[in-house]
């Protein structure tokens, strides 16, 4: 029997459904009646694979439903969906045509289906994005308060005061929410057991990285954004460059690494000796940044907490 794959174009109030190699094009209300005549209609075709697009939000509810009915899910960064169809020569954009181009990625790439995170994990993801939000806010008005006239600035620091007060307050938020969990305040203290790491990376793993701890190190490299890619053609010998992954857990990283290698002993000593090895400086920092995820790999997987002998023994991670 043919494997059935199916895309479904998901909106606010509406998802758009089809099945690939078929003509045939569903149309359903993105409420609990559209929802109950999806599954019934999932469970005449049989999928072997259900492919949405990630839209803001939109899909949650959908693609849970779909899971808690035992159908395969796999939500898809919309950009690898946009890529996909201007590789194919598809560029225009409709609801339907959109729903057939997810239909016909979902049979040519085949992503793998990937549980949804649990309630409590996306409420906390939600507090998280928030905390970012914050903090560019507050970034965003201290560099106003430099440069505005003394007429405004007033109005400029008591927003800012505003601001870190919302900012503690998440903060506090957010560091509840793990000690009340067992298992987020295990992985939590293990991962801040390394030095140079503290609770925005820990946190940014628990609902940006879950699957840490079960990868190898590609993968970590891979589905983190820190692996470089080869950039060669014929004779041309191209610079590697990182690209891809996950941008939030890359930025997270990125800035727990800038503490590390001045206040960890292993990545502060593998720090220096690519610098003297004469790599630029970038470079020798997404080294590291690869390393200290190899790390917390390692430490997740094996549920041990940062101590500097045995982490020399993990081995090559870049």
């Amino acid at each position: 029997m043919d494997k059935n794959f199916i895309g479904i174009d998901v909106a606010k109030d509406s998802m758009e459904v089809t099945a690939y190699n078929s003509k045939e094009h569903w149309a359903y209300a993105n409420d609990e009646s559209g929802l109950a005549k999806l599954t019934a209609r999932m469970k005449r075709l049989s999928p072997s694979l259900i492919v949405l697009e990630a839209t803001g939000g939109y899909e949650v509810s959908v693609a849970a439903e779909l899971q808690s009915k035992g159908f395969p899910v796999a939500v898809v960064n919309p950009r690898l969906i946009r890529e996909f169809a201007r590789s194919v020569g598809i560029l225009a954009k409709t609801d339907v045509l959109d729903a057939k181009v997810i239909a016909r990625y979902a049979a040519t790439v085949q992503p793998t289906p990937r549980a949804l995170p649990t309630e409590e994990t996306r409420r906390l993801g939600a507090i998280m994005m928030r905390r970012r939000q914050i903090v560019a806010m507050l970034t965003a008005e201290k560099n106003r308060l430099h440069q505005a006239d003394p007429s405004v600035k007033p109005g400029i620091k008591e927003h800012i005061s505003w601001l870190e007060k919302k900012l503690d307050d998440t903060n506090k938020e957010l560091g509840q929410m793990v000690e009340n969990s067992p298992e987020w305040k295990e992985k939590s203290d293990i991962i801040q057991s390394v030095p140079g790491v503290g609770p925005n990376l820990a946190v940014t793993i628990l609902t940006d990285f879950p699957e840490l701890g079960a990868l190898n190190r590609k993968q970590t490299a891979a589905l983190s954004g820190v692996a470089p890619f080869n950039r060669d053609s014929g004779t041309l010998r191209g610079r590697r460059m990182i690209w891809g992954g996950r941008n939030i857990v890359r930025t997270a990283t990125y800035m727990s690494t800038f503490v590390a290698i001045r206040f960890n002993p292993l990545l502060k000593a593998f720090f220096e000796h690519l610098i003297s090895a004469g790599k630029p400086f970038k470079v020798a920092v997404v080294a590291c940044m690869r390393k200290l995820l190899c790390i917390l790999n390692a430490m997740l997987k094996n549920r041990t907490y940062w101590n500097y002998i045995d982490h020399q023994l993990i081995g090559p991670c870049h």
